[in-house]
């Protein structure tokens, strides 16, 4: 790795844990912190090898992934950029770190799922799964560019969250499917959150995949 590149990596706050199973780039949610990326990732794969970074948006003094105009509207330019940042981030991460070979699932809550929605469907060659925590749709109009035939994806939703509505989830599936992501979509009663079930869920997912699947070339 050039000397600039690992500057890059120690110049965005973040943790990280080495481990041998999968690698996880861990994504807090609005007013959260990397501690709390990091726990929950570790609860989900205890011993994968997690990347937690702090967004980089401030938003009334909490930590976020890109900017939005209100609640539920996203600046849809910003999370273009704010992608493509953490794209570079993690491209320079995995060979600071060592883990190219382990494979990549980019997981979060909330504001933290949709960043790695994104980041799955932009930059779909850094990550191989996203596993995404009352995320949404977090896109334009304009559909998924490029084909997603190797990216799979975990939904895990409340019916009744009006922070991640039913439609917008609806229309990420569609979306996620239709450039030919495997997609799997969970939903639960109740509301914006991360239940002990989910938890539970997501790693019996990574589990079920683990050993028959191999990381992208990066």
């Amino acid at each position: 790795m050039t000397t600039g590149a690992t500057a890059a990596v120690e110049a965005w706050p973040h943790l990280y844990r080495p481990g041998d199973g999968v690698a996880m780039l861990a994504l807090h949610g609005t007013g959260g912190s990397e501690e709390d990326a990091m726990a929950l990732a570790a609860a989900i794969s205890p011993h994968a090898a997690i990347i937690a970074p702090r967004g980089r948006v401030v938003e009334g003094g909490m930590q976020r992934w890109f900017r939005r105009r209100s609640e539920g509207l996203f600046d849809v330019a910003d999370v273009h950029a704010r992608a493509d940042e953490l794209a570079i981030f993690l491209r320079d991460a995995v060979e600071h770190y060592g883990i190219a070979r382990q494979v990549m699932i980019a997981t979060g809550f909330s504001n933290g799922a949709n960043m790695a929605l994104a980041l799955g469907a932009l930059h779909p060659d850094t990550v191989d799964r996203v596993l995404a925590f009352s995320g949404m749709y977090p896109l334009g109009d304009e559909d998924v560019p490029g084909p997603l035939t190797t990216t799979k994806v975990l939904l895990l939703n409340g019916s009744d969250d009006p922070m991640a509505p039913a439609a917008s989830v609806t229309r990420l599936e569609a979306q996620l499917t239709g450039r030919g992501a495997e997609v799997d979509r969970r939903t639960r009663s109740g509301g914006h959150g991360v239940t002990s079930d989910e938890v539970r869920l997501a790693g019996e997912w990574l589990r079920a995949l683990e050993t028959s699947h191999q990381p992208k070339v990066r």
